[in-house]
Formats: structure tokens, C-alpha cells, sequence
């Protein structure tokens, strides 16, 4: 096998490896994407949140998207026992974009591949690595091609963006437990006919069946809506029949939108996923950093995924970039401390989530318009901003919110 030296070879050509690439591109680091799947391919993790427009921008992307019409996404609503509550992003705390999108992932990735591959970044679509090796200074990547065909290439770089291939986890044993245990999710497509006007038709929705399991809604420009449920195994297990017969069963369950998709065109059988929550032991090593869904991911209730994973694909392509011009990079400061901060500041939301506290904070009366800032401001994605006491205090501020209101109620 003839053997093809790059700078960087990028693992995956999802959002975070084609942020990646797209920082790559402007620099003078050569690199070569290899993605296992062809595109258009049907994914999950269709709700972007604003701070994934920041990363776009600076890796040259966000003109090519801003062109494609996707569903723009102004905030988010959640509902439960009849009680609704909203976050604009316009009215959140510190600076940060207002707005992102909803988007059809099948759409939107082969777009950011178009993208990268019209400023001369060649894709391997159809390469599945098989093997990644590192002696010297240089990974040795043996990959098969569709028709079974073995390639090979070197890198002094790997940025792992394979996303739930997580490629690397698996060839170095990097795997570790899930923070959060236990939850599968099932979701599908449809056709949505009269579909309302206005605000209504356009705006995601989360309903909360209990306090452990909920319902997404999410709208796109093209007239297609995904629907969706995250919840507790045992949940899942109350069920039987076909995945067709299930779904049917969980949207009997809804009191909002029950009789909302009566009738309404499926695309597809829905898909179940078990063990949606992923993690790893490490975020760096000699020669490679994992990022996205590649590394870690939490839970998609405050549709998160897309937003780590550009932000470590971006950030791991601009150390790698200084590092490979000879600079010594402290990885566990500038890499794996700053995304574990973001990570840490989600995972506590995402468990008061479902202890049920956050929740009560989303639906009391007596929550201060300061306050919902704030949280508006996690739920943007600006989980660095240190000023803000809901990201800085993460751990004891909810809690303590919580038990004043608790407190403020039983008085």
C-alpha cells in the first residue's frame, strides 16, 4: 500500500470535523478527512443552539449556511401539566447570537461538507478505519474502502470526529462509564400537513410526559418535523408491539400534542437508541484529541451535542495547528479543562433535569427575570462565562434556587 503523508487527518465529517477542517483550511497544515458513511446520511441532534453560530463563523462556514433557508431558531418552549415556559435567546444574560436553526442533519452535514470541499479539502466518503497506530512522531491509518480495498496514510495529527463510530474510543480503549445512566430514545420523521402558521408551526417544543421522560418537537423549513422521546429505560419497557405501535402508544401520552400528528405521514419506522449517553476516559493524547460526540455526550434535552462538538473541533484543530508549528501545548489546560468546564456546567443541568428541580425552576411563578437570563444564557451555550452565577456556581445554584422557591411556596 502506497502510503500518503498529511499534517492532520480528521476522522469523520460531521459538524465537528468540518469545523475542524474549516480552521485547517486556512492555515498551511495540509489534512485529509475520512468519513466511514456516504452523504446525505440520516442522523440525530437536529436543534443547534447559538453558540455553535460563533464556531461556524470562525471556520468560515456560516456564509455557505446562512444561504439554505433552515428554520430559524429563536429560543425554545417547554410544557408541562398545561404550564408552558419560553427562553428567548434575545433576552439572555451577557453577550453571545441571538438566534441558530433547526435543521435536517441528512441537509445540513452534506452542506458543510460542500462547503469544505470547495475550498480544496479533500473527503473520503465510503473509508472506514480499521486501524491507527503511533510510533515516532506519526500515526500509520489503515482504512478499507467500499469495495473492501485496503488504503493507508500517515498524519503527524488525528482529530477524531467520528461521533457515535467513535473510532478511536474503541481502537485505543478509551471508553468510560456514562454520566448519565439509563435513558434510550426513540424518534422519526414526518410529513407535517396543515401544519399551523405562524409561531406555532415554527418553534421547538419540549413536553414533559413525567419528570424523567419528554417529547421534542422540532419544525423544519422544508415542511418535515422530527418528533421524539427521551426517557427512563423502565419507561421504554411499559411498552410492546412494533416500533410504529409504541411510538403511537408514547404520543397518547402527551396531553399537548396527542392528537396533533393523527394521521400525519411517517418518513420512516421510528428508531430506537439504548444508552444514548456516552463518555471516555480521556479527551487528548500523544498525537490525537477526541471531539464531539467522539468523546463525550450527555443527554439531548437541552440540545447540546452540536455545540460541543464544534467547539472541540474547533479548538482541537487550533492546537494542533500551533502545535505542529513547534510550540509545546499544555492539552489538559488549553483542551481538556475548557471543554470539561462546559461539559461539567451541562451535565449538572442536565441531572437536576431529571431529579425534577430544574424543572420546578422552569414552571414556578416566581422565578426573577434575572434569573431566567441566566439560564437562558446556559441554555444558549455560553457556559464560559464565568460572570454568570448560573455557569460560575453551577452545582449549588440551582439547588439553592430551587429550595428558596420551595420554601417561598410552602410560606
Amino acid at each position: 500500500m502506497k502510503k500518503i503523508n498529511y499534517d492532520v487527518i480528521i476522522i469523520g465529517a460531521g459538524p465537528a470535523g468540518m469545523v475542524a477542517a474549516g480552521y485547517l483550511e486556512k492555515t498551511a497544515v495540509s489534512v485529509r478527512v475520512l468519513e466511514k458513511q456516504h452523504f446525505p446520511r440520516f442522523t440525530i441532534g437536529e436543534s443547534l443552539i447559538p453558540r455553535c453560530m460563533d464556531n461556524f463563523a470562525e471556520a468560515g462556514l456560516l456564509e455557505d449556511l446562512q444561504k439554505e433557508n433552515y428554520q430559524k431558531k429563536t429560543g425554545a418552549r417547554f410544557i408541562k401539566n398545561g404550564k408552558i415556559a419560553e427562553f428567548d435567546f434575545s433576552k439572555k444574560f451577557g453577550a453571545g447570537w441571538d438566534w441558530t436553526w433547526q435543521v435536517p442533519r441528512a441537509d445540513f452535514d452534506l452542506k458543510l461538507t460542500e462547503s469544505i470541499q470547495k475550498r480544496g479539502v479533500e473527503i473520503d466518503f465510503g473509508m472506514e478505519v480499521i486501524s491507527a497506530a503511533y510510533n515516532d512522531g506519526q500515526w500509520d491509518i489503515v482504512y478499507k474502502n467500499p469495495d473492501g480495498i485496503l488504503g493507508s496514510l500517515s498524519s503527524r495529527f488525528i482529530i477524531d470526529a467520528s461521533g457515535n463510530g467513535r473510532v478511536l474510543a474503541g481502537l485505543l480503549e478509551l471508553e468510560a462509564p456514562a454520566k448519565i445512566y439509563n435513558h434510550s430514545s426513540i424518534f422519526t420523521h414526518i410529513q407535517e400537513e396543515n401544519r399551523p402558521v405562524g409561531k406555532e408551526g415554527t418553534q421547538i417544543t419540549f413536553e414533559i410526559i413525567n419528570t424523567g421522560v419528554w417529547f421534542w418537537y422540532i419544525p423544519f423549513s422544508n415542511g418535515i418535523s422530527s418528533l421524539g422521546f427521551v426517557g427512563e429505560n423502565d419507561w421504554f419497557e411499559t411498552f410492546s408491539g412494533s416500533q410504529d405501535e409504541i411510538f403511537k402508544q408514547m404520543l397518547n401520552q402527551c396531553e399537548f400534542y396527542k392528537d396533533r400528528f393523527t394521521g400525519q405521514k411517517q418518513l420512516f419506522e421510528p428508531v430506537k437508541l439504548s444508552g444514548i449517553s456516552k463518555n471516555v476516559q480521556l479527551l487528548h493524547g500523544e498525537g490525537f484529541a477526541l471531539a464531539g460526540n467522539s468523546a463525550e455526550f450527555l443527554d439531548p434535552v437541552f440540545s447540546s451535542g452540536v455545540a460541543f462538538a464544534t467547539e472541540s473541533g474547533l479548538l482541537s484543530a487550533k492546537l494542533a495547528t500551533r502545535q505542529l508549528g513547534g510550540e509545546v501545548i499544555d492539552w489538559d489546560k488549553e483542551y481538556t479543562q475548557h471543554i470539561q468546564k462546559a461539559i461539567n456546567v451541562f451535565a449538572t443541568y442536565v441531572k437536576e433535569w431529571y431529579t425534577g428541580r430544574l424543572q420546578d425552576i422552569f414552571f414556578t411563578d416566581n422565578a426573577s427575570e434575572k434569573v431566567k437570563k441566566q439560564i437562558c444564557a446556559v441554555l444558549a451555550g455560553y457556559v464560559w462565562n464565568s460572570k454568570n452565577p448560573f455557569v460560575r456556581n453551577h452545582d449549588k445554584a440551582i439547588r439553592n434556587l430551587h429550595r428558596l422557591l420551595h420554601a417561598e411556596k410552602i410560606n
